[in-house]
């Protein structure tokens, strides 16, 4: 049975592809979970004005992501930790720790989008990239300082 894509699919390929797949799958699986419809001339079109509108949610998206970036890109976060003999970090700075001090701040980052290259175990200043979209990265500096 021929269907065609409305949703990106590991094994099956991009949004719109038209597959080849087995009729039982295509019948219990994909279409119920509307991961695609039946190749049939209606669905064809539908699908054209359904990948416009897909577009324009994700040019909106992007333009979001790049106001928010260009926001983010003006702030410092100041992370107080307790340190011990040398100026040591006991443990280190998480995820978690930036959100929190992002959410203070007044923005509302999740903790997964935040990208750390290393562990922060020491004092000093850090560039931060957070991935707000595929395509956009901001970068923060965080302060790591003495509590």
């Amino acid at each position: 049975m021929k269907v065609i894509l409305r949703q990106n699919h590991e094994s099956l390929g991009q949004v719109g592809d038209v597959v080849e797949v087995k009729d039982g799958f295509a019948r219990n699986f994909l279409i119920p979970r509307k991961i695609a419809y039946a190749a049939l001339n209606g669905n064809i079109h539908a699908l054209e004005e359904e990948k416009k509108t897909i577009e324009k949610k994700l040019q909106q998206e992007i333009r979001a992501a790049e106001a928010l970036s260009t926001e983010l890109e003006k702030v410092s976060v100041s992370i107080s930790v307790q340190v011990g003999e040398e100026d040591k970090i006991f443990g280190s700075v998480t995820t978690q720790m930036i959100a929190d001090s992002l959410k203070e701040k007044g923005f509302e980052i999740d903790k997964r989008k935040i990208e750390i290259e290393e562990p922060i175990k020491a004092l000093g200043i850090y560039g931060i990239s957070i991935k707000l979209h595929p395509s956009v990265i901001a970068k923060i500096k965080v302060w790591v300082v003495r509590e």
